[in-house]
């Protein structure tokens, strides 16, 4: 299938933000992808609902919200109200994530788990058939500009066998280090949404980089 490709803003030009939401508006991107850090969850801190919501006023595509966050639970409605239409939350942050799910699909959003690179795919085994969307962090959360983790592929390919042996609907997300290199494998094992931030905006030609990735199936 043709990947869904999700640019992340926190590697764009915030001087030229709305600029830089309607270069992607005329893109092949799919969704806008925003993490939003606390400097608890993550050692460092990004942005939050008002920064949201000037990208949403711009946005003409969905934006897929991955929360980086201890207790994100207190802020769900918050950010669906503020313009989201996924919302992922950290495995490693939810004490009740069954209820978190819960949570965000009651707002109308669609719900996603997050998994650092040290998480196991099996750990979702209970709850992997409630979910829209689980993002396979390829580096460790919270700077942008890592090297690509390369046990992400194996991990990809478990998780596509548990989505499958669980006849679920989860899309697989990777987020971090994708690029032309890492792209047409992590498709190969089974993902379907990828995450790209340096690599879009650092390119002389974004939307010819975009482009690129969507179609980088092999």
């Amino acid at each position: 299938m043709t990947p869904y490709i999700a640019p992340s803003i926190l590697a764009s030009d915030f001087a030229n933000l709305q600029a830089e939401v309607e270069m992607l508006n005329k893109s092949q991107a799919d969704w806008l992808h925003i993490d939003i850090m606390d400097g608890r969850f993550v050692p460092n801190i990004s942005f939050g609902f008002p920064v949201m919501e000037a990208v949403k006023r711009y946005a003409q595509k969905p934006l897929d919200v991955h929360l980086m966050i201890v207790e994100p639970e207190l802020y769900i409605e918050r950010f669906r109200t503020a313009g989201a239409d996924w919302i992922t939350v950290h495995i490693e942050a939810c004490d009740h994530l069954h209820r978190t799910i819960q949570q965000i699909q009651a707002t109308g959003a669609k719900a996603g788990v997050a998994l650092n690179p040290h998480t196991p795919v099996h750990l979702l085994e209970d709850v992997i058939a409630d979910l829209d969307l689980v993002l396979v962090m390829s580096v460790n959360p919270g700077f942008g500009g890592q090297k690509f983790i390369h046990n992400t592929y194996r991990k990809v390919e478990a998780l596509k066998d548990l989505i499958i042996s669980r006849n679920a609907h989860a899309l697989i997300e990777v987020d971090g280090g994708v690029n032309e290199e890492t792209a047409p494998l992590l498709l190969e094992k089974g993902a379907d949404v990828l995450v790209a931030g340096s690599y879009v905006f650092s390119s002389p030609d974004p939307i010819q980089t975009i482009a690129s990735l969507k179609s980088s199936a092999k």
